[in-house]
């Protein structure tokens, strides 16, 4: 048992300056009596651990340059550290289950799976795995089926970069129709454009640009049995309880295809109106914390900071960069997108809520003492001091000052 004392804590409706006690694992009690061992947090933020529902960081550790592959137990190990400094007690690694050789392979997703089972004794946060499964990589189907049976029940998002790939080079990536749809327009593949559109995937992939366009032609080929795929991965998901998201919705008609399916959250939405159709849906929306931390989007979409003004937000995920969870708050509240609360929400409850973990987000008593403790000077940045998971210390940064 121990009592964070002095710190000002962020409290379901308001931040309070109070006592809270921590008791296996679980939050015990809060504005009661010093018990057992006491952590002075004055002048800090004791706030409730971030939990990431979207994160592929982890890919740099696997391979840190082109076609350099690293161990994947200390690739694992390293990503851990890193989400532990970060103040992530929960992570959904978003691993690509691929149509791709390479970094993005199925063989090679299963593998780094196994390698988080086989550690989990020995890992500081809860390595949890989001099944990013590109909807034309029938392959993955066995991997999704090992996966759901899996000791931490995984999400489920449905990813189609094969369409987006392939969408007609006059259209913007956040203009095409639904992948779906009879109207969506097709590109040549034999088009010298192709070959620039796809230089990245094909050295990610380890394989020369004719060759990668050769394969994409012949996974193309399996367009007209993607729906009922989709269908099968969903109804598996389903029976196992796990969330399921859409990725990088652009229609309205998107969004509500996949929350038929039972897909309630809307991952990335690229346009105000897959957005707005989420919301209509009440289905929950993430958007990256990158996005808010830069201030707007990499690639032309949504500003996450215009939607979390807006009401059309509820979680931020790391996406590429763990530390963009913290700076995206430290952003928001800069420019006063929304009070303090709300945008912490948006790292603990928001996620909590979106991932149906009912035991954490929140400091509340009986919930799970997933807590962080922040050290945020007026007009300066935030740093993570502390973070625990289930009441076990995961890290702790003392400052040399």
């Amino acid at each position: 048992m121990f009592t964070f004392e002095g710190a000002r804590v962020y409290l379901p409706g308001e931040i309070a300056e109070t006592t809270v006690t921590v008791a296996n694992g679980q939050i015990a009690e809060i504005g009661g009596p010093v018990q057992g061992e006491v952590i002075d947090a004055h002048g800090l933020i004791l706030a409730p651990a971030l939990i990431d529902v979207h994160g592929d960081a982890f890919e740099r550790q696997l391979m840190p340059r082109p076609g350099v592959f690293f161990p994947t137990q200390t690739a694992v190990i390293d990503t851990d550290r890193q989400l532990a400094a970060n103040g992530i007690a929960t992570a959904y690694h978003a691993i690509t289950l691929g149509w791709e050789p390479g970094l993005r392979d199925v063989a090679r997703a299963r593998d780094l799976m196994q390698a988080m089972r086989d550690l989990a004794p020995r890992l500081t946060v809860e390595n949890r795995v989001q099944l990013r499964w590109e909807t034309f990589a029938f392959e993955a189907l066995d991997v999704i089926t090992w996966a759901l049976d899996g000791p931490l029940l995984p999400s489920v998002a449905f990813n189609d970069h094969t369409s987006m790939t392939m969408r007609a080079y006059d259209v913007a990536i956040q203009d095409r129709a639904f992948e779906l749809s009879p109207d969506f327009s097709i590109a040549a593949l034999d088009d010298d454009r192709m070959k620039k559109r796809t230089a990245s995937k094909a050295q990610r992939a380890g394989l020369g640009e004719a060759d990668y366009i050769a394969l994409l032609g012949k996974i193309w080929d399996r367009r007209d049995a993607v729906p009922d795929a989709i269908k099968q991965v969903a109804d598996m998901a389903r029976r196992a309880g796990a969330p399921m998201l859409s990725h990088d919705d652009t229609r309205a008609e998107t969004r509500a295809w996949f929350r038929d399916l039972g897909a309630r959250v809307a991952e990335f939405p690229m346009v105000m109106e897959a957005a707005q159709a989420a919301r209509a849906g009440g289905d929950p929306i993430i958007f990256g914390a990158p996005n808010a931390a830069r201030g707007g989007s990499h690639i032309g979409s949504l500003g996450a900071g215009d939607m979390v003004e807006a009401g059309l937000c509820d979680a931020l995920a790391s996406d590429y960069f763990y530390p963009a969870m913290l700076a995206a708050i430290a952003k928001l509240d800069h420019e006063q997108r929304a009070d303090r609360l709300a945008l912490w929400s948006l790292v603990s409850t928001g996620p909590a809520r979106a991932m149906q973990l009912d035991d954490r987000g929140t400091i509340a008593a009986g919930k799970r003492a997933d807590l962080v403790l922040v050290d945020w000077p007026e007009g300066s940045v935030p740093a993570i001091q502390g973070t625990w998971v289930a009441g076990r210390c995961a890290y702790r940064g003392l400052p040399a000052g």
